[in-house]
């Protein structure tokens, strides 16, 4: 059973970048800390081949890629695209993450859907030919609308079982429709967790004009990470990997508490970068 803690993104996390040389190669750096890091830059942007075939190389043979699937695929950006557009977005996108697919660096795809992807035929349909689409590429999804879960839980669970995708778990403010409740079930050999943090007034106070700055405002105590730690190991036995991302970095908090979930697994890690980084490796 493998066991891996990392975090979203690799360039907001400065207790992380002690050095000038750490703060100009932060993959690098980070990567001596921690096996796997999500992508979010890919959400934005269908990135450039050469992005990733940057990163590949800038990261332990060992480590791996949580890539979050581009705005267009999930529907935030809102357009509507014909049957020919969508299948033409989702090749450029397979098309990006060759080199880390290449590389034996892909843990999975996160397929996070809009606060309004809620529990319709359209989007069990749009699920389907997602998946289709993405042929033998793991990819995990992540739901954001409540209708998912509340009297459909289990029906929710099978479908994603029987496609064969991996159900996102998350920590999350309990915020009403736009937030999902904690669901400690597996639909594959793989388990991606996800924390959010709990702050329930950033979570919806989508008025106030630093929004998303506030949203993952949130620092996990000890005893909120210590009952993780059963639920963890009762998932372990369930699934052959299990991935945890903290996202709660609004005040730069998901480093230190992914560092202490660690320490209460008890893990570390073999295969990291070294701590310290020769800049003359890296030129």
């Amino acid at each position: 059973m493998t066991i891996l803690i990392g975090l979203t993104g690799w360039g907001d996390h400065p207790t992380l970048y002690d050095h000038a040389k750490d703060r100009q190669f932060k993959l690098t750096a980070y990567s001596s800390h921690f096996p796997v890091v999500e992508v979010d830059s890919s959400f934005y942007a269908i990135q450039s081949t050469e992005n990733y075939q940057k990163w590949v190389s800038e990261t332990p043979e060992t480590f791996s890629f949580v890539i979050k699937a581009y705005q267009g695929l999930t529907g935030h950006d809102r357009k509507h695209l014909t049957n020919r557009e969508a299948k033409e977005l989702v090749d450029a996108f397979i098309n990006s993450i060759q080199p880390v697919i290449a590389a034996n660096k892909l843990n999975t795809v996160l397929f996070q859907f809009p606060p309004w992807f809620d529990l319709k035929q359209r989007n069990i349909k749009k699920i389907r030919k997602i998946k289709q689409w993405m042929g033998d590429i793991p990819i995990a999804i992540e739901f954001r609308n409540r209708t998912w879960f509340e009297d459909h839980q289990q029906e929710t669970l099978a479908f994603l079982k029987e496609i064969g995708v991996t159900h996102v778990i998350c920590d999350e403010p309990q915020a009403g429709e736009g937030s999902v409740p904690t669901v400690l079930e597996t639909t594959n050999d793989r388990v991606l967790i996800r924390f959010h943090g709990r702050n329930i007034h950033g979570w919806n106070n989508h008025g106030q004009e630093n929004w998303r700055e506030v949203r993952f405002l949130y620092r996990y105590n000890q005893t909120e990470l210590q009952k993780w730690v059963k639920r963890i190991h009762e998932l372990d036995k369930q699934a052959r990997e299990i991935t945890i991302l903290f996202n709660n970095n609004s005040g730069g908090d998901a480093a230190d508490n992914a560092k202490q979930l660690l320490d209460l697994l008890d893990i570390t890690y073999q295969g990291l970068h070294p701590k310290q980084i020769d800049f003359f490796d890296l030129i």
